[in-house]
């Protein structure tokens, strides 16, 4: 860390920072020199991002907690300025989905989607933007959503309508909290190697217990992706510390993709044979 990083002197808070693109973020964050508290509810995944950071010579908080709590967000927020002094950027990235036709889907879970996707947003925003406002120095506010935001998902339509909230509230805020400096911006990931993705949702992130997708099922998903390959995790990192960096200075109220080009693709996929087409009624035999 130097004294001419990205951050440096800059104090971070990241829900869900303890696996998947949470974790990326986090360790991006503190490697472009920012303290950096790790809001995780895996007790252990909240301390190994934690000790990755200070074995790199960062300041690292782990907070164990549920991002579905708006207290303990609020206390976690509340903790993380007393113990850096500061708060200079927040990132809503908790998350979950499960796949499911929506009339199958049941209230409760429905209602879980919404408390994890929006409302820790919400109530993360509403304990942060404060304490950025009285420390006079602006500060950066990033939301992690998905490219499901803004295109139909059947299957998981309870959680592409929080995703499409959270673009909207990003836009809404970028315009309620410029006058304070405070600049609010989006990511829009799509397919990404994380350990959820992968089968690893508890305990320590161990990629040598992911699942792993068969040629044949790794092939056809390549083929959706204009870039060809998934997505790592570090490249929403990097897409994040760019923009909650003074080289994003003019930039509020945007969603990036972070997706190989999924979302510009707009249904288009590579067939065997190397030639695009439409993706209606394809097998994937190009």
């Amino acid at each position: 860390m130097t004294e001419h990083a990205l951050l440096a002197g800059q104090a971070a808070f990241v829900t869900g920072g303890g696996g998947g693109i949470g974790r990326a973020i986090a360790l991006a964050l503190a490697e472009a020199g920012a303290d950096v508290a790790v809001f995780e509810i895996v007790p252990e995944r909240a301390e190994e991002t934690a000790a990755r950071i200070r074995a790199a010579g960062g300041r690292a908080l782990p907070i164990v907690g549920d991002a579905m709590d708006a207290e303990a967000l609020r206390a976690g927020i509340a903790q993380t300025a007393a113990a850096f002094g500061r708060l200079d950027v927040l990132v809503n990235n908790a998350g979950g989905v499960s796949a499911r036709p929506f009339l199958e889907q049941s209230e409760r879970s429905w209602r879980r989607h919404i408390d994890i996707n929006l409302v820790s947003m919400l109530a993360a925003t509403h304990a942060a933007a404060p304490i950025m406002i009285r420390g006079g120095r602006g500060g950066a506010i990033l939301n992690v959503a998905s490219v499901e935001a803004e295109r139909a998902a059947p299957n998981f339509a309870v959680y592409a309508a929080c995703k499409a909230g959270m673009v909207s509230f990003t836009k809404s805020m970028a315009l309620e909290l410029s006058g304070h400096g405070i600049r609010v911006n989006c990511i829009a990931p799509d397919h990404t190697v994380t350990p959820g993705n992968h089968g690893n949702r508890s305990g320590p992130v161990d990629p040598a217990s992911w699942r792993k997708p068969s040629p044949e099922v790794q092939d056809a998903m390549n083929r959706l992706i204009p870039l060809g390959r998934e997505g790592r995790d570090i490249e929403c990192g990097n897409a994040a510390v760019f923009l909650c960096s003074s080289q994003a200075s003019y930039i509020t109220g945007v969603t990036l993709p972070v997706d190989g080009g999924t979302w510009a693709a707009g249904g288009w996929v590579r067939g065997r044979n190397g030639k695009w087409t439409l993706n209606e009624g394809l097998d994937f035999g190009g």
